[in-house]
């Protein structure tokens, strides 16, 4: 295959701009494919961990049972077993969790990948001193994306586990939880907080296009705060203490985004001064 000629980005068309898009949207998703081929040959590896929210001995409930404990609370975060089954009701139940199951791995997998061939698409249109002060940009991002799904993974998922798998309305019903219903629940929650904490690198992206400003994210923290609680309410079970754990680490994210909106509105004073002087 000839080898594609780099082209000055000011000289590029609509439809130069549209190919090269498309060559990064290839290698993304190859990269994706390539590492959900690994998951889903590890199969016993990848399934293992995720009905490790199922066990009652799953490292989170027995933190904070020991936590609980110590605070000389009652034992409600203390479990001796989850009283429901796992089924498969469709012929091709199992396969399909296994092929999505396996997709959604390849994404967190190659996640940094897909980030890197975002990056080079868009660096030819910054300057030198913004690809100088984003340098970090792909580690960051990866860092917090991978602590979303871990935190996805270790909180959101068997605190909302625990709570909707033992929820009755009647002793006349038990629960027998589809596969797909299970695996979509962990995949979601995983997925989801990895896009949650990746709001550091938003409300950076915001402010450059000058779309926010730190006195914006100061103004409505209330009703962030609001809007954080009514999340964590909406997927966490009913009570405070599963509230309050979820929407501890969202928050401190928020605040985390109000320095990186002044740290960017600081950079950018100082830089039209430096344009002034000169």
């Amino acid at each position: 295959m000839a080898k594609r000629e780099a082209k000055n980005p000011e000289e590029m068309s609509f439809l130069d701009h549209l190919e090269d898009l498309r060559w990064h949207l290839i290698r993304s998703t190859l990269a994706i494919v390539i590492a959900g081929a690994v998951a889903f040959i590890a199969k016993d590896f990848i399934f293992g961990i995720l009905f490790g929210p199922k066990d009652p001995n799953f490292i989170t409930y027995r933190v904070l049972c020991n936590i609980a404990s110590s605070m000389g609370m009652d034992e409600s975060f203390c479990f001796t077993e989850i009283p429901f089954r796992i089924q498969s009701r469709q012929m091709a139940g199992q396969f399909s969790a296994h092929i999505w199951t396996s997709i959604t791995a390849g994404f967190i997998v190659a996640f940094p990948y897909v980030l890197y061939e975002f990056w080079r698409f868009i660096s030819p249109a910054l300057h030198a001193n913004e690809k100088k002060a984003s340098k970090g940009f792909i580690f960051i991002a990866s860092f917090l994306f991978f602590l979303g799904v871990l935190f996805g993974y270790y909180v959101i998922s068997p605190l909302s586990i625990n709570f909707l798998g033992t929820y009755q309305v009647s002793e006349e019903v038990f629960n027998d939880i589809d596969l797909s219903s299970y695996f979509g629940l962990v995949r979601a929650s995983s997925l989801a907080c990895g896009v949650i904490f990746e709001l550091p690198i938003i409300m950076f992206l915001l402010t450059k296009i000058g779309l926010v400003t730190p006195e914006i994210l100061r103004k409505y923290r209330k009703f962030a705060l609001v809007g954080v609680l009514i999340i964590s309410a909406l997927i966490t079970p009913p009570d405070i203490a599963s509230q309050i754990i979820v929407a501890i680490p969202v928050m401190i994210l928020y605040e985390v985004s109000i320095y990186i909106s002044a740290f960017v509105i600081r950079k950018e004073r100082k830089k039209e001064k430096s344009i002034a002087k000169n």
